[in-house]
């Protein structure tokens, strides 16, 4: 019993020393988010997003491909305007072929959101081109996700464009490259 008070009275204070010393240290810390990134590390990385969602514009208007080759991710799947489910080679034919030419391509309402290693992007875009040769102008929503890879460059690994907006007055389908089956393209 009285070893056993010898030993309690040596070795608590170094436990209470080192709990102290761990409160202490972690007290003085640099906060971190909640994800686990350090405040400068997340803005860093928001800031590279926001960098490449304007890389990926000027890809898109401009019908670069190669550009567009070095955002996609090999994985790549999206969800285009039209809806319809593309892979990176899809994608990059459709630019290659012309299929989707966009000449405006503007942007707001751009939210991004880090966890982790993953960036979600929203935002709204007003866009005009054409779809299959045909005028298109329409607003819509998307949603961009970028991964970060192990050599801690950005990829595009998800996107999906939602039309947002009342149909036209004439209660006519707005003309944006959707074809519903059965339909006609040249009524007449």
């Amino acid at each position: 019993m009285a070893r056993r008070m010898l030993h309690s009275r040596l070795v608590r204070p170094g436990i209470r020393l080192i709990a102290w010393a761990s409160l202490a240290a972690m007290a003085l810390a640099v906060p971190m988010h909640a994800d686990g990134q350090h405040p400068k590390l997340h803005d860093q990385f928001k800031h590279q997003v926001e960098q490449l969602e304007e890389v990926w514009r000027t890809a898109q208007l401009n019908g670069d491909v190669d550009a567009m080759d070095k955002l996609l991710s090999d994985d790549y799947v999206g969800i285009t305007m039209t809806g319809q489910v593309v892979t990176k080679m899809q994608q990059l034919d459709r630019m290659r072929n012309r299929n989707l030419v966009l000449t405006k391509i503007e942007l707001d309402d751009v939210k991004v959101k880090l966890i982790g290693n993953t960036a979600i992007v929203q935002s709204r875009a007003n866009v005009e081109g054409t779809a299959d040769g045909i005028p298109m102008h329409a607003t819509y929503r998307y949603t961009r996700v970028y991964s970060r890879t192990p050599s801690g460059t950005w990829k595009i690994t998800n996107f999906e464009a939602t039309r947002v907006g009342p149909p036209p007055p004439d209660g006519r389908r707005p003309r944006d490259g959707h074809q519903e089956p059965g339909e006609n393209r040249n009524p007449g």
